[in-house]
């Protein structure tokens, strides 16, 4: 017996099969086409290559695991949960799920695409979380911070911090866009970041940090001066990775005096950023700040289903 679960973000396509112990039995997923030299995508646009994925995603999973097999369907219906959150591209998932679910008549689990994120987070980190935590979520479409409780089939959330305007997937794709390098830019950032020399420290970007807000368009119009100016693009690259990274750091080190919390689970896309980790673990699990950080495989940081498909499990067991 196995569930399903479906994802439709705002560019991939994605689903996963897990079954009654947990296990991972299928995962597949698709980029969404976003034409060169633009920023994004429209939701229709999305929306429309998300239903001629879906199929062939589906029957190739439906190869390896029969759907008389399925003993729920689970879908992820917003991006977070919140009143009033919507987003076009999660009808998608949340009507194709319940179409599954009616024609196979089993159960239909839905929750959100953050709580899909975090839930996926805890699977792969191998973080069984015995009290309430912090979260950082940092992908392109949220970069948010969280205090979180594990509850059966859900995730309770509390946002305590974040960005105010621009995400950190945001400040990576408008800079990555303007050095060149393709859409959505995360890897190819961090690529060429590796190129940077021994004078990359030289090249610098600011953090603007308030409580636990943060903004990234100061750094996203500094950054543009620095190319303008002919600063090294690589140099420009690794002080982007370097700004995040102070800018969580100064956030996470106060709030985990205060809630006296310890245990840090990251995810999303940025997440996946291998400088990014190294940094914040150096930083936050320094014996003299004591954190404990926790990090989804970088495979399982971006756009996946299969955190929507264990919160399906835990809902209808």
């Amino acid at each position: 017996m196995a569930v399903l679960g479906i994802d439709t973000s705002c560019y991939t396509t994605a689903i996963a099969i897990v079954d009654t112990q947990g296990k991972l039995l299928f995962e597949d997923r698709r980029l969404l086409r976003v034409p060169e030299g633009e920023y994004g995508l429209q939701q229709s646009m999305a929306v429309f290559q998300h239903i001629g994925n879906l199929p062939e995603l589906l029957l190739r999973a439906f190869e390896l695991v029969s759907p008389r097999e399925l003993r729920a369907v689970a879908a992820s219906i917003k991006p977070r949960p919140v009143p009033g959150s919507y987003m076009p591209v999660f009808t998608v998932s949340a009507h194709q799920g319940r179409i599954l679910s009616a024609a196979l008549r089993v159960p239909f689990w839905s929750t959100t695409h953050q709580e899909g994120h975090l839930r996926a987070g805890l699977w792969s980190a191998g973080f069984v979380p015995r009290k309430p935590f912090i979260a950082v979520h940092l992908s392109g479409g949220t970069s948010e911070i969280l205090l979180v409780e594990h509850e059966k089939g859900s995730l309770k959330l509390k946002k305590v911090g974040g960005s105010t305007d621009l995400n950190a997937g945001q400040l990576i794709d408008r800079i990555g866009v303007l050095l060149g390098l393709p859409f959505p830019a995360g890897p190819h950032l961090e690529q060429l970041a590796r190129e940077a020399g021994s004078d990359a420290e030289e090249v610098t970007l600011p953090s603007a940090v308030r409580g636990y807000n943060f903004s990234f368009s100061g750094p996203a119009s500094h950054a543009e001066r620095l190319i303008q100016q002919g600063a090294p693009p690589a140099a420009v690259a690794r002080a982007v990775e370097r700004c995040i990274a102070n800018t969580l750091e100064k956030v996470l080190r106060p709030l985990m005096e205060e809630t006296g919390y310890r245990e840090i689970l990251l995810v999303g896309g940025v997440a996946a950023n291998l400088f990014l980790r190294e940094r914040l673990r150096h930083r936050l699990e320094h014996r003299a700040v004591g954190g404990k950080l926790y990090f989804a495989e970088p495979q399982h940081s971006t756009d996946n289903a299969i955190g929507v498909a264990l919160l399906g499990l835990e809902g209808v067991s």
